[in-house]
């Protein structure tokens, strides 16, 4: 029950309002506890094009038909201003039949009797489409722009590289100490760290001697590899040796973006191409024009979404999600895996064309098993790096520690090791390195895998052999597709028995 004073202060309010409502440009309306209009402004007719017998004693929800069936609105009037006096500046988006779409600024204000019970609810409506438009016409300008400054950057770099590489050597010394140089770091980056990536092994050898075989060409690569053995750090070898090593390496991991969203993320979409997409957006593809992608675990890549990859490899081309345009791209691409893809294949999850698309130059990450002359250069990489960032000095490794490491079989290759070294570095309190963890594995395990690598290595050689109609040298041969000269082939073959049926 309303006490007079209630009664008073309310029809005060709204002679209050009576009197002052056609001077207010914005529309006000006033509700009732039940959220039925009682009174209503001018502006509130006129921009809403409603009329005062078809509002008052209506819910606000019903007017014109249900057009304000908003549930930004209900949200606001049922959920957030019940627990607060009074909620300003909420903006809302929705497209009326009679007056179309209508971006409006909410305030609310509860009148409260003196026992603080809702009574009355003014609702002030302030119409900003066309500030909000204008705004986001100039977003997208900037945005326009922005694009259009990256290719005017880019054209202005080609234009430097081609005026520098038109400039003549002028004295020949010149050039023979140039070539000396570049002779003397492949060397030292073949020796000690090509790219980050540390190791003298044999094997570690021949995967750095075929990436200096590939990389100054735009063929595809596909890295190949157990979990851990530094895949990504043999993409960056392959990029940093390449022409386009002046441009960035640009990734994208197949196996961390949700399946909605990756198709975007290579490709990109137009503006309202999908809801929530409020602007355009620049796919690493178009990113990655003129240098090097990435595109880390291949094997994640949705099936669906594997056509369309196909087709930019084969091509060069495609169309953001959203656009009928066809953006034509330079861009080389790098693959990696751990999955057996020929395995995807035959099980159905990975198309077949992509994956001979791939396969032109596959290079296998030996396992840390299989480098065991690697691990105390690895040891000594981590230990320096990880005890500096943690404020030790560890100046001791003994040799039961490092055989330990080396019996080791790392099921978690290079990344396991970092691990393992980490924890070892926290556990030690003095200038001698000492093993959190207890490591078991056995010369029998090393030597299972190793066979396993030869196995896995006569396989492919003999499927190239198989696709070549065993021609080992010449143009398309065996030779020139797995990248090895034509008597290293042979000796390969010999080693591994395999003989022309």
């Amino acid at each position: 029950m309303k006490s007079a004073k209630d009664t008073a202060r309310i029809q005060t309010f709204i002679e209050v309002f009576d009197n002052i409502q056609d001077s207010i440009r914005e529309p006000l309306v006033i509700l009732d506890s039940d959220l039925k209009v009682v009174k209503a402004n001018r502006a509130f007719y006129r921009t809403f094009r409603v009329k005062p017998d078809e509002t008052e004693g209506i819910l606000i929800y019903d007017l014109g038909n249900s057009q304000w069936n908003i549930p930004k609105l209900r949200e606001l009037l049922e959920e957030i201003l019940p627990d607060n006096t009074v909620f300003d500046d909420h903006e809302v988006e929705h497209t009326f039949e009679t007056i179309g779409r209508k971006i409006m600024h909410l305030n609310a204000r509860r009148i409260l009797t003196q026992s603080n019970q809702t009574q009355l609810i003014l609702l002030a409506i302030e119409d900003v489409t066309d500030r909000e438009d204008h705004k986001r016409d100039l977003e997208e300008l900037v945005e326009t722009r922005t694009i259009e400054l990256v290719i005017a950057r880019r054209e202005a770099e080609k234009k430097r590289e081609k005026a520098e590489a038109s400039l003549v050597e002028i004295q020949g010394l010149k050039d023979l100490l140039e070539a000396e140089r570049v002779y003397l770091q492949a060397e030292i980056r073949l020796e000690n760290n090509h790219e980050k990536i540390i190791g003298q092994s044999d094997a570690l050898k021949y995967v750095l001697h075929k990436v200096a075989q590939i990389a100054s060409s735009n063929t595809t690569v596909l890295v190949l590899g157990e979990t851990g053995t530094g895949k990504e750090l043999l993409a960056r070898a392959v990029h940093g040796m390449s022409l386009r090593k002046n441009r960035a390496l640009i990734k994208v991991n197949c196996a961390t973006l949700p399946a909605n969203l990756i198709e975007s993320e290579l490709f990109g979409h137009e503006k309202g191409s999908f809801t929530g997409s409020q602007s355009r957006h620049i796919g690493r593809f178009e990113v990655a024009s003129g240098a090097t992608l990435f595109l880390d675990e291949i094997g994640e890549l949705p099936l669906e979404l594997q056509a369309k990859l196909l087709r930019v490899i084969q091509d060069g081309e495609f169309e953001r999600l959203g656009s009928s345009t066809t953006i034509k791209v330079d861009t080389r691409i790098i693959a990696a895996t751990n999955r057996n893809l020929e395995e995807e294949v035959r099980m159905g999850r990975f198309r077949e064309d992509l994956w001979y698309r791939l396969n032109i130059f596959p290079i296998t990450m030996p396992p840390l098993r299989n480098r065991l002359e690697d691990i105390p250069l690895l040891v000594d990489f981590y230990v320096k790096n990880i005890a500096k960032r943690m404020g030790k000095n560890i100046e001791t490794i003994s040799a039961g520690v490092m055989d330990i490491l080396q019996k080791y079989h790392w099921p978690g290759n290079i990344r396991e090791l970092a691990n393992v070294l980490e924890r070892a570095v926290i556990n030690s309190s003095g200038p001698k390195l000492r093993l959190a963890d207890e490591l078991k594995g056995s010369l029998k395990d090393r030597h299972q895998s190793a066979q396993s690598l030869d196995s896995v290595e006569r396989e492919h050689i003999l499927r190239i052999l198989e696709q070549t109609k065993w021609k080992v040298s010449g143009k398309d041969s065996a030779s020139e597709i797995l990248g090895l000269d034509r008597s290293t082939l042979r000796a390969r073959m010999i080693k591994l028995n395999i003989e022309k049926p």
